[in-house]
């Protein structure tokens, strides 16, 4: 495992990828934390903000190349940035299983199965954590 071919890449891929990671950590301390609470709702917002982040990179970043410089992980990009800001409306109107529903369905589709995306061979993150 080295970090390196991510450190090597253009700036948006670290900075995506530093800020998936971040925010998949931050996931699973919101999963396993109480909810409604200060600490729940400060870690949340850091965690829209990195997601946020992680959305607007992409758009930066241009591997795979399906239609022009986009493939449809971008689509996903675009669906996240939507659903950030519609699942903070869902929490502050008490609208509270919308809202655990639509983070959780971001976090599995735009870190979990995004991210294991992200291992197949020939990807940068596959030689991040494979060393091939």
């Amino acid at each position: 495992m080295s970090v390196a071919p991510l450190l090597e890449a253009t700036p948006a891929i670290p900075l995506h990828a530093f800020a998936a990671m971040a925010a998949f950590v931050l996931g699973l301390v919101q999963f396993a934390a109480p909810k409604g609470t200060l600490p729940h709702r400060t870690i949340g917002w850091i965690w829209v903000g990195l997601m946020a982040v992680v959305a607007a990179s992409s758009f930066w970043i241009h591997q795979i190349r399906l239609v022009g410089p986009f493939s449809p992980i971008h689509l996903l990009s675009i669906f996240t940035l939507v659903m950030l800001p519609l699942a903070v409306w869902r929490a502050h109107t008490h609208r509270v299983a919308d809202h655990r529903r639509i983070m959780i369905m971001t976090f599995v589709g735009a870190l979990v199965i995004a991210g294991l995306f992200t291992l197949m061979p020939g990807r940068i993150m596959h030689a991040v954590v494979f060393g091939l």
